[in-house]
């Protein structure tokens, strides 16, 4: 068993804001293999199988700095190993339309893995870093994840959001090392 969380902010103010660039792919998923969910464990849960194994789709509904405690929940019900989870997070220090994976290590100051990072009291779980770009020297960079895209950015959002759909399918098909040799450059 395997989950794939997406990290976001609950409601309809944040729906197409950058924090929620992982909810968007998590949603894009569930929709691609039909996957019906419901609020389970502080989240929104669905899961379908894929290669044979089950995969748990999973969003926190609770704000990003506090995303941990969800994922915590969900992890202790179903006893799943670290190793078996997936993190999909907005990233300032990647370009907008870019993505890379990661097998761990500190949250770069992204509040909602800082938070999975306290309650899991582990840096070793996976991570598909989404490109959302820095912002304008004028703009907070809290203000700034809180926005959403525009113009041209809409575009780029579809086909990003595409290939994560399209890298986690290989990531589960067959490991993350390949994964990243495939869409880390």
């Amino acid at each position: 068993m395997k989950v794939i969380a997406g990290l976001g902010n609950p409601g309809e103010k944040y729906a197409r804001t950058r924090h929620n660039i992982g909810f968007m792919i998590t949603a894009e998923l569930a929709k691609k293999y039909s996957v019906n969910s419901s609020y389970k464990f502080d989240g929104l849960y669905g899961d379908y199988f894929f290669a044979g194994e089950k995969i748990i789709i999973f969003q926190p509904m609770k704000y990003m700095n506090r995303s941990g405690q969800p994922i915590a929940k969900l992890l202790r019900y179903f006893d799943i190993d670290i190793e078996d989870l997936l993190v999909i997070h907005d990233d300032l220090d990647l370009d907008l339309g870019k993505i890379r994976f990661k097998r761990n290590g500190s949250s770069g100051g992204h509040n909602g893995i800082n938070s999975i990072i306290n309650r899991l009291e582990t840096r070793e779980f996976k991570r598909l870093k989404v490109g959302v770009g820095r912002p304008p020297e004028n703009i907070a960079v809290r203000d700034y994840v809180l926005t959403t895209f525009q113009g041209e950015e809409k575009k780029i959002l579809s086909e990003v959001i595409d290939k994560s759909v399209s890298a986690v399918e290989l990531m589960l098909k067959e490991d993350i090392v390949r994964a990243m040799n495939m869409y880390n450059g």
